[in-house]
């Protein structure tokens, strides 16, 4: 299940809340380390998903084509146009 941008912020803002909460003191908790780390490794997956749809709509822009983006991006055509498809503008073609 694909979650978005706004679920994963308060997700990671609702985990960044619970983490301050923690007091080693009384909370059977060695440390949350390895948690802020999964946390802010999440947060970095999803600004450069983000950067990259920008990168693809702009080759998309700039006339580049599937096959182009595809061998950039280390994936077949259909696999490209599949996954950006729905983030990129449709090219309208000459009546």
């Amino acid at each position: 299940m694909r979650h978005t941008d706004e679920q994963i912020e308060q997700a990671v803002q609702h985990f960044a809340q619970l983490a301050d909460m923690l007091d080693p003191e009384t909370v059977e908790v060695d440390h949350t380390g390895d948690l802020r780390e999964i946390a802010a490794s999440s947060e970095a997956v999803r600004a450069d998903e983000v950067r990259l749809q920008e990168a693809v709509q702009l080759a998309r822009a700039h006339g580049r084509s599937w096959n182009q983006i595809a061998v950039a991006l280390g994936v077949s055509r259909q696999a490209a146009r599949q996954r950006f498809t729905s983030t990129t503008q449709p090219r309208t073609s000459p009546a």
